[in-house]
C-alpha cells in the first residue's frame, strides 16, 4: 500500500511546523510507500520556506505545493490531483498526531471492505470549558471548538462522516464521486459558507452506500485556541452552518416559476424560528439554553442562504439571455 498525507495550509507556518514534525515521526511497515503533500494555499508568510525545511531533511517523504486560488476546497482538490498514492489520508495544520496514527488510519483500508475511515480526534489538552459550553453529549460542540471526534474505544462502522481534521478515503472514491465542494468551506469569499467541505464528502459516499469506519486508534490532538471560547464565534458557526445545508443541497426545480427556496421561507419564520427562539428564551441550564441560542442562529443561517438563492434564481430568470430561451420554447409554455 501507498499512502498520501495531505496538509493544506494557510498562514500558519509555525503552528503548521509542529503538525508536520509530529507526521514525521510516524511509524509505519517498511513495505508502506508513504509521503506528506504540503499545499499552501497562497499563503503570504513563510509558509513555503518550513515546508521546503521538511522537504530538505525528508526528501523521500515530503512535498511542496502552491495552490493560488483562495479557499480550502480548491487547496484539497489541488492534494489529490497531486498525491500519488492510492490511499490519502486527510490532516489540518494545527494538530499533531501519534506515531502511530497514520498506521492505524489507513489499515482498514487495506483489504476493499471500506472505501474511507475517520480517526478518533482528541483535546491536545485537558482544560475547564465556561459554563454555558458543553462539549460532548446532546448538544455537545467539541466537534465545532476543536473538531473533537470521540465515539469511544471501539472501531465500528460510521454511520455518519468523519472530520477533514483526521480521515483517509481510497484514491478511487474521489474518482467515483467527484471532489470536495468549492462552494463550501473556508474561503475569503463571503459568499461561501466555511463548514461542510469535508463532511459533505462524507454523506455523498454514506448516501451511495459506501462503508465508512471509525477507527479509535488512529489519533490526533487538536488544541483550544482562546478565540474559539467566545460565543460570538460559536453564534457565527452556526450561522454559516445552517447557510451550509442549504448550499448542500443545492437549488430545488421552481414551482410555478418560483424557486422553491424561496417558497420554504415562510414556513421557517412561520414555525421553525419562533420555536427555536422560544426555546432559547424559555430554557434555564446554561448548556441547553445556549444550545438552543446556536440553532436559532442556524435557522437564520438557512432562512438568509434561501434568500440569497432565491434573489440569485431570480436575477438569472430576468436575463435576456433567460428571455430568448423562453421565446425559443415551443407549445403552452410560450403562449
Amino acid at each position: 500500500m501507498n499512502i498520501t498525507v495531505i496538509v493544506c495550509t494557510f498562514n500558519r507556518c509555525e503552528i503548521v511546523a509542529q503538525t508536520l514534525e509530529s507526521v514525521a515521526a510516524s511509524v509505519l511497515p517498511e513495505s508502506v510507500q508513504w509521503e506528506v503533500l504540503v499545499v499552501d494555499n497562497n499563503s503570504t508568510d513563510r509558509t513555503k520556506n518550513v515546508a521546503e525545511d521538511f522537504c530538505r531533511r525528508r526528501p523521500d517523504c515530503f512535498r511542496y505545493i502552491f495552490e493560488p486560488k483562495p479557499g480550502k476546497s480548491s487547496a484539497l482538490n489541488a492534494g489529490i490531483r497531486n498525491a500519488r498514492s492510492e490511499v490519502l489520508a486527510f490532516l489540518d495544520d494545527d494538530v499533531t498526531v501519534d506515531p502511530a496514527w497514520l498506521r492505524n488510519l489507513t489499515q482498514p483500508l487495506l483489504d476493499a471492505e471500506y472505501a474511507g475511515v475517520g480517526g478518533r480526534t482528541l483535546l491536545q489538552r485537558p482544560f475547564s470549558p465556561p459554563t454555558w459550553l458543553a462539549l460532548y453529549g446532546p448538544g455537545g460542540m467539541g466537534g465545532i471548538i476543536a473538531a473533537l471526534f470521540d465515539l469511544g474505544e471501539e472501531p465500528c462502522d460510521l454511520d455518519q462522516p468523519p472530520y477533514g481534521v483526521n480521515m483517509a478515503f481510497r484514491r478511487s472514491m474521489f474518482e467515483k464521486y467527484g471532489l470536495f465542494r468549492t462552494d463550501l468551506g473556508p474561503s475569503p469569499s463571503r459568499n461561501i459558507p466555511r463548514p461542510n467541505e469535508d463532511t459533505e464528502f462524507g454523506r455523498r459516499l454514506l448516501a451511495a452506500g459506501e462503508r465508512l469506519r471509525y477507527e479509535p486508534a488512529a489519533i490526533v490532538y487538536h488544541p483550544v485556541p482562546d478565540n474559539r471560547l467566545q460565543k460570538s464565534y460559536f453564534l457565527h458557526w452556526w450561522f454559516d452552518f445552517g447557510r451550509a445545508v442549504v448550499v448542500e443541497k443545492g437549488p430545488r426545480t421552481p414551482v410555478w416559476g418560483i424557486p422553491r427556496h424561496f417558497l420554504s421561507i415562510p414556513k421557517m419564520i412561520a414555525l421553525t424560528l419562533p420555536l427555536c427562539a422560544l426555546r432559547w428564551m424559555r430554557t434555564a441550564n446554561p448548556q441547553k439554553r445556549f444550545s438552543a441560542k446556536c440553532l436559532t442562529w442556524a435557522t437564520a443561517g438557512q432562512i438568509s442562504e434561501a434568500f440569497r438563492m432565491a434573489r440569485t434564481a431570480n436575477a438569472a430568470a430576468n436575463t435576456p439571455a433567460h428571455d430568448q430561451l423562453r421565446s425559443e420554447l415551443p407549445g403552452r409554455l410560450n403562449p
